[in-house]
C-alpha cells in the first residue's frame, strides 16, 4: 500500500490533481471514491475523465447507477454511483463484476457496499473537506491484497 495526500484549495487546482492521480496509477483500472455528500467525488471524476480523453458529457449516474463514456481512442470508461444501491445482490443484477474485472477504467462513487466484491488491486481516494477553508484533501492509496 502506498499513500499520497494532495490538497485542493480551489476548483482551479482540480485538473492538476486529476492528472496526478492518473499518472500515479497508470496501470490501475479501478478507482474508488469515498467522501461525504458534497465532498466533490463527481467533480474530481469529471476531471479524471478529461485526463483520460473522455469525449462524452460526464455526469453523476445517480439514477442509472452506471454511465459508460467513450474516449477519443474508443475505449470505455465506466462511472458508477452506488448511493442508491441497497444490497450487493443489486450489484450482481447489473453485471457489476463484468465491469470491474474487465479491461476498462471504472470510477466508483459510494463504493462502501461493494467492498466485498472488489478485485485484489484498486485505488482508494478519500476526500475530506475542511469546513472552514473549503479546501479538500485527497488521501490516495493503492490497495493490494496478498
Amino acid at each position: 500500500m502506498d499513500n499520497t495526500n494532495l490538497t485542493c484549495h480551489n476548483l482551479g487546482e482540480l485538473p492538476a490533481i486529476a492528472r496526478m492521480i492518473v499518472e500515479l496509477y497508470p496501470d490501475e483500472k479501478l478507482f474508488l471514491f469515498f467522501g461525504k455528500m458534497g465532498a466533490g467525488k463527481t467533480t474530481i471524476i469529471k476531471e479524471i475523465c478529461h485526463v483520460l480523453n473522455v469525449i462524452d458529457v460526464v455526469n453523476s449516474p445517480t439514477f442509472s447507477i452506471v454511465n459508460e463514456y467513450r474516449t477519443t481512442e474508443g475505449a470505455s470508461v465506466f462511472h458508477f454511483d452506488l448511493y442508491r444501491i441497497k444490497s450487493p445482490l443489486e450489484l450482481m443484477d447489473i453485471g457489476y463484476e463484468e465491469y470491474i474485472y474487465g479491461n476498462s477504467v471504472c470510477l466508483i462513487e459510494w463504493p462502501e457496499l461493494a467492498t466485498d466484491l472488489l478485485p485484489a488491486s484498486f485505488v482508494m481516494i478519500t476526500i475530506d473537506v475542511d469546513e472552514q477553508s473549503g479546501s479538500r484533501t485527497f488521501d490516495i492509496s493503492r490497495e493490494k491484497s496478498n
